[in-house]
């Protein structure tokens, strides 16, 4: 991953179940913060991010406060 201690790149479900979100971000190596962009799975809006990096993470929708959340994919099939 070179210079990235982090990166995902996944699609995020809404409330129904349904794919219709996105993410995409990185955490830099010796940074504790997480930065990159969004589209909100509910309300379709696209949004930066630029937040303390922990786990699990979680992203509140800047327009409609949906919280978009990203498990652990280790051990997922």
């Amino acid at each position: 991953m070179g210079m990235f201690s982090y990166v995902t790149n996944r699609t995020l479900p809404n409330k129904a179940g349904q794919e219709t979100g996105r993410i995409k971000a990185f955490v830099k190596h010796g940074s504790g913060t997480i930065e990159g962009e969004y589209t909100c799975p509910e309300c379709k809006a696209s949004g930066k991010i630029s937040q303390a990096f922990t786990r699990p993470l979680a992203i509140r929708c800047a327009k409609c406060g949906f919280i978009l959340k990203l498990p652990k994919l280790k051990g997922k099939k």
